[in-house]
């Protein structure tokens, strides 16, 4: 079998710069909604006054000030320093207002949330490409919106959009580039996808540095969407979800047309047309839960990737506020991934890790590190704890959840068969995003629930420490969890992979184009490869069919 064809690569680059777009949508409020300082000039409290650095009376006085005067009040009388641009400057999202730079992460993520649920199902029923683009142009037209809006009312309206078909779309994508690729390659392409989200985030500091205003460089980010957008126009659909709408003529072009341009005979040579009536297996989300392996699995992974979404956006979206400059905060905060990748794409492929315990150790690490930080001092020390300090054990734990992020894409569109694996990325992406709505608000809910569980008035010094360690506990107790879970998983590592619900369920499996042959001789087969079969109680079924155009694709 040959490797993937030249324009399978330009494929691959395209949907990869697309990654850098959809991360700068991602985390736009970390530069957008940065925290800026002000000051503020009425009454016995001094006009150079710090909201960093008042006691408990004065912020309670200012607080009530803020809601007994009317908004010019507030624009005559506080004062944000000069050459500052944010959310919070341009709507004065101060005092008891400030929750709402945390709601306008949380909408994006609720509708990252919706977007997932729907863009899921449209695309196994109208295609991978049409809802592609659909939601590309629209989130592009949201995104420009939601920088020319008057006010944050329809900021925030905006911003949902924008998580509707960023969402969607993204999921859409990531399915579609799998694929345009054999299977042997899954683990190299989701990789490079969440290496380019990291690089993205990174692109997206770089431009907020040289960009201060937020309403220019949310027009500037959505100019590199418009850049991605002209060359989708021209790509081909899925030949895989073509064959198994039964529109084989389709799949048959579209694989010709791969060969040509790769400069290859005809992929169709190969190419069976599908004997018999189509089956109409349906594909909605409820036939998850239906399925004894399915609900099984779908209830795991929708825990992993809320956890592994919980934590990843619980140190992301704070990355700005770790202290130092903002823009340098966000863009370590994208490196940090970089490593992650090519560590994953080595254990991915090796039969002693393969999927499931790459999954596991790096949710094991990241929960082990998030715990170690409640330990070590916020800021650089001196000594060993100039290098081993909070900061330092971040950086390593968003190392360890991008790496298990990555990892649970690749894992998840391999457990799941072709007639559900975007409904089932699609349940769990879900699942994901209500972690990613939390994440903004974790650690005011942790400080919130700490105070009613004590049931005193903590010191100022005291809410501070709990703070800044408390979220930290819930990222490091849950992460471990994941990480044990994840081990009842079966592995996915050269195994075949079913086409239908019902071939998890079947005793004899067959690739297409060849003759049926019986588990058994496929056990032993595999056994004699160093592969035991039967690691999870009857999961031999994900033997199932291989996907056709993608076998032929290699």
């Amino acid at each position: 079998m040959g490797g993937v064809g030249r324009y399978q690569v330009y494929l691959i680059v395209l949907l990869n710069l697309l990654q850098v777009f959809v991360a700068a949508q991602a985390v736009f409020m970390t530069i957008a909604g940065a925290r800026v300082p002000y000051h503020w000039d009425f009454g016995n409290i001094s006009p150079d006054s710090s909201h960093k650095n008042i006691s408990i009376d004065q912020n309670e006085a200012f607080k009530h000030w803020l809601h007994m005067v009317n908004k010019s009040e507030i624009q005559r009388h506080v004062h944000f320093d000069t050459g500052s641009s944010s959310v919070i400057r341009e709507w004065f999202l101060i005092g008891d207002a400030s929750y709402k730079v945390f709601l306008a992460s949380s909408v994006y993520f609720f509708g990252v949330l919706v977007g997932v649920i729907i863009f899921g199902q449209l695309s196994d029923r109208f295609g991978r490409k049409k809802v592609y683009l659909t939601g590309l142009f629209l989130d592009i037209i949201l995104g420009i919106v939601s920088g020319l809006t008057p006010t944050y009312d329809i900021f925030a309206v905006s911003r949902f959009g924008v998580g509707v078909m960023n969402g969607g779309m993204s999921l859409v994508s990531f399915v579609l580039l799998q694929e345009y690729v054999a299977v042997s390659y899954w683990a190299l392409t989701g990789s490079l996808q969440s290496l380019s989200f990291a690089a993205g985030i990174s692109l997206y500091a770089l431009l907020g540095y040289f960009i201060r205003p937020w309403r220019i460089l949310a027009i500037v980010i959505n100019i590199e969407g418009i850049l991605i957008l002209l060359p989708s126009l021209c790509i081909p659909e899925s030949p895989h979800w073509l064959y198994t709408q039964g529109r084989w003529n389709e799949a048959k072009n579209i694989l010709d047309n791969f060969a040509k341009k790769n400069g290859q005979q005809k992929y169709s040579e190969f190419l069976k047309p599908p004997t018999g009536e189509i089956d109409d297996e349906s594909s909605n989300m409820f036939d998850l839960f239906r399925d004894r392996v399915l609900l099984w699995r779908t209830l795991i992974m929708m825990y992993v990737w809320f956890i592994c979404s919980l934590v990843y956006y619980g140190l992301t979206l704070n990355a700005s506020d770790m202290g130092g400059n903002q823009y340098l905060g966000v863009a370590l905060s994208g490196i940090a991934e970089l490593p992650s990748y090519p560590l994953c794409f080595f254990l991915l492929n090796r039969s002693w890790s393969g999927r499931r315990r790459t999954l596991a150790g790096f949710l094991l690490l990241g929960g082990a590190t998030c715990l170690i930080i409640i330990l070590l001092p916020e800021k650089k020390g001196i000594g060993i704890y100039s290098v081993i300090n909070s900061q330092a054990f971040s950086i390593l734990g968003k190392l360890s959840i991008s790496a298990a992020f990555n990892v649970v894409y690749i894992y998840t569109s391999e457990l799941y068969p072709t007639s559900v694996r975007n409904v089932g990325l699609g349940i769990c992406s879900m699942s994901a995003r209500m972690g990613g709505i939390l994440a903004p608000f974790l650690p005011s809910l942790c400080l919130f629930s700490a105070m009613l569980f004590c049931r005193i008035i903590l010191k100022p010094v005291v809410m501070k420490s709990i703070q800044a360690s408390l979220h930290f506990v819930v990222f490091g107790a849950t992460g471990l969890l994941a990480g044990i879970l994840s081990l009842l998983l079966p592995e996915t590592l050269d195994k075949s992979l079913p086409e239908k619900i019902s071939d998890l369920h079947i005793i004899t499996y067959r690739q297409l184009g060849e003759e049926v042959v019986p588990l058994q001789s496929q056990e032993n087969k595999m056994a004699s490869d160093g592969n035991h079969a039967g690691d999870y109680n009857g999961e031999n079924e994900e033997d199932g069919d291989t996907d056709e155009e993608t076998k032929l694709i290699k």
